[in-house]
């Protein structure tokens, strides 16, 4: 065995993951236990086996299986002693020297006439043998078919009384008991006005007396609407955890099988398990699955999915208030659910659960380090501004990142530096430094990143640059210019959407500065760029040719980034106008971004070497390096008529 000062690599990770995470470890306690002895069906079938084999090869009496020539022979010669003669096989036993014992046989029975006559004349004892029809079927079938089912009712019984063959119509929620849901309010944060919201639910649930003493009735449903990852499954279950009731949780594709009318017996047989069970709380996971809008199947007819909401439909009109049952769901698609789900009497509350500003991103992280051995200079409120957009999942998966990366370099514990590694792997994915590149490959992607760089620290309304690199990361990602907002915003100014535009085409402007060519590292850029010059015409009204008109109809879901296809509601002569409008804005930034980056070239060239050199400016030097150039040069930019487009 290794002494501890030869302890493996991956060893030394464990103690030091598991130090990241407190000194809890649940395995130790294991180790104090007896172990428990768990029987399978396996062990039964392993035995069973044996003792046939066993049997068969060990106790069973040793019998010849001869040919029947040869046992006519053996009659012949009187070596036969005893003959049982049975219809399909004829069983005996041959005499042995003095020495030697007898010898059981076996032989195949065949049609002889003669056969009883001989054995008169040799004078061998013999005898019939009859077989009982009920004791072969017995032996046969019977047992056999005895122990399959046992086999099989063990079988469904270990699966769970939802896997059966007549259980489909059981619902396959998830319950946790009173105490079984360890989740409160104290673990959810980021999302106060969402907290607040349920309060109230909480409080009917502990004490309804309070509301029905005043002729209150209480929310049937409560609605959870938000992005993706900000814990609303999280906060149904703190609700659950504070009222201490039982708590159904299932998710909306699990009640439409491939079976026609599963799905509605699964509801009937949910609501009512709950209704037994009341005062407790239904949580229906991901309701778009179940909840789309009727009529939206494109192939006609009344199919499952639709039958089983229009039983949820009915169940949740059919139980009343005061039984202490209370639906919660879930949903990052709000606008294609059932109207009938959204009126009063059925999800009456719509609780939104936001995206985390920078105090609540704050609270998140404080939550999820709590377990982890953070260094005195690691500052949790900088970490949360420089990650703005990120939900709650985002920020656990960062701190887990950091822990991870800290452990790997076996260090004590995680420092900031991990914390800006992590947040560079969750934006733009894992590093790939062994990536062989041409050395022109990599001097265009320096200009590329250079121009985003240069145009962002030159333009007033731009976020900040916290750092440039050309390392490639992710998928496709060849280097990249990341920006630290200064705050969190949720309106953008033309000025704002304009210069974002500038600093999305300061790459391409750049590569045709400097090489006169352009190459394709600059697609996404321009996808972007087209993207907010688009939703500037059409949809802000921030055209003044087109004037304030929305010429967008577009469903786009709320929540998501995907957006459905609309149909155009205006003339091709309209359609041309605006394709001629966001060309013109295009074209108005790009001159302007080309006059920034003409008027500053030396630093394009200075930032350009020093990534060749070292892969990787902060912003800090960035901006030193723009305050040595020439302060007209600077004036002129700000000063600059194109920087004010029509």
């Amino acid at each position: 065995m290794p002494s501890n000062q030869e302890k493996r690599p991956e060893d030394n990770f464990r103690e030091k993951l598991s130090s990241f995470f407190g000194s809890h470890d649940p395995a130790r306690k294991k180790e104090a236990l007896p172990p428990k002895a768990h029987f399978s069906i396996w062990y039964f079938l392993i035995v069973f086996s044996l003792l046939t084999l066993l049997q068969h090869y060990f106790l069973s009496p040793k019998v010849e299986s001869i040919s029947y020539s040869k046992f006519k022979q053996s009659l012949a010669e009187g070596q036969v002693s005893k003959v049982i003669i049975g219809p399909e096989s004829i069983n005996g036993t041959l005499k042995g020297g003095e020495e030697e014992k007898h010898q059981d046989f076996v032989t195949v029975r065949v049609e002889d006439p003669n056969l009883v006559k001989e054995l008169d004349e040799r004078k061998v004892n013999y005898s019939g043998l009859y077989q009982s029809k009920f004791l072969n079927n017995l032996f046969s079938w019977i047992i056999p078919l005895g122990i399959f089912f046992v086999i099989w009712r063990y079988a469904m019984k270990r699966m769970g009384p939802g896997m059966g063959v007549m259980s489909f119509s059981k619902s396959k929620a998830k319950v946790f008991a009173e105490d079984g849901t360890k989740i409160t309010f104290t673990d959810v944060a980021g999302i106060d006005e969402a907290k607040e919201e349920l309060q109230e639910i909480v409080e009917f649930l502990r004490n309804p007396e309070k509301f029905q003493r005043l002729g209150g009735r209480i929310p049937k449903g409560v609605l959870l609407v938000g992005a993706p990852g900000t814990g609303k499954t999280l906060l149904a279950k703190a609700v659950a955890g504070e009222a201490k009731v039982p708590f159904f949780s299932i998710s909306g594709s699990e009640f439409v099988e491939m079976f026609v009318g599963v799905g509605a017996a699964r509801v009937r047989d949910l609501f009512s398990q709950a209704t037994s069970q009341a005062p407790c709380i239904i949580f229906i996971d991901e309701l778009d699955a179940l909840g789309k809008a009727r009529g939206m199947n494109v192939m006609g007819g009344h199919d499952e999915r639709e039958q089983t909401l229009n039983q949820l439909l009915v169940e949740m009109d059919g139980f009343e208030s005061n039984k202490g049952v209370i639906i919660m769901a879930a949903t990052n698609r709000p606008e294609i659910l059932d109207p009938a789900l959204l009126r009063p009497g059925r999800f009456d509350r719509q609780v939104l659960v936001d995206r985390p500003d920078i105090n609540g991103r704050e609270a998140i992280l404080k939550i999820h380090s709590k377990n982890v051995l953070l260094s005195p200079q690691v500052d949790l409120r900088k970490i949360a501004a420089r990650t703005p957009g990120f939900v709650g999942a985002d920020l656990a998966n960062l701190v887990n990142e950091a822990a991870l990366l800290a452990a790997r370099k076996n260090k004590e514990e995680v420092e900031a530096a991990e914390f800006d590694e992590a947040i560079d792997r969750v934006i733009a994915g894992l590093e790939k430094r062994k990536r062989v590149m041409s050395p022109k490959e990599k001097e265009i992607i320096a200009y590329h990143e250079s121009g985003h760089a240069i145009v962002a620290e030159s333009l007033e309304h731009a976020e900040p640059v916290h750092k440039i690199s050309i390392i490639p990361r992710g998928i496709a990602a060849l280097g990249y210019t990341q920006q630290q907002p200064t705050e969190d915003r949720y309106l953008l100014t033309r000025s704002e959407l304009l210069d974002r535009l500038a600093v999305l085409l300061g790459g391409r402007i750049a590569e045709d500065l400097v090489f006169g060519e352009i190459s394709t590292g600059a697609q996404n850029d321009l996808q972007r760029a087209t993207d907010i010059a688009r939703s500037m015409v059409t949809e802000y009204g921030m055209s003044e040719r087109l004037g304030l008109v929305t010429y967008e109809r577009e469903r786009r879901p709320m929540f998501l980034p995907e957006s459905f296809s609309g149909s155009k509601t205006y003339s091709e002569e309209k359609a041309a106008q605006i394709d001629e409008e966001i060309s013109r804005v295009v074209e108005e930034v790009h001159q302007r971004v080309r006059q920034i980056l003409s008027e500053r070239r030396d630093v394009l060239e200075k930032l350009a070497h020093l990534l060749l050199e070292k892969e990787v400016v902060q912003g800090e030097e960035l901006r030193r390096m723009l305050n040595k150039s020439e302060p007209e040069a600077q004036a002129k930019i700000h000063n600059s008529p194109s920087q004010q487009p029509s």
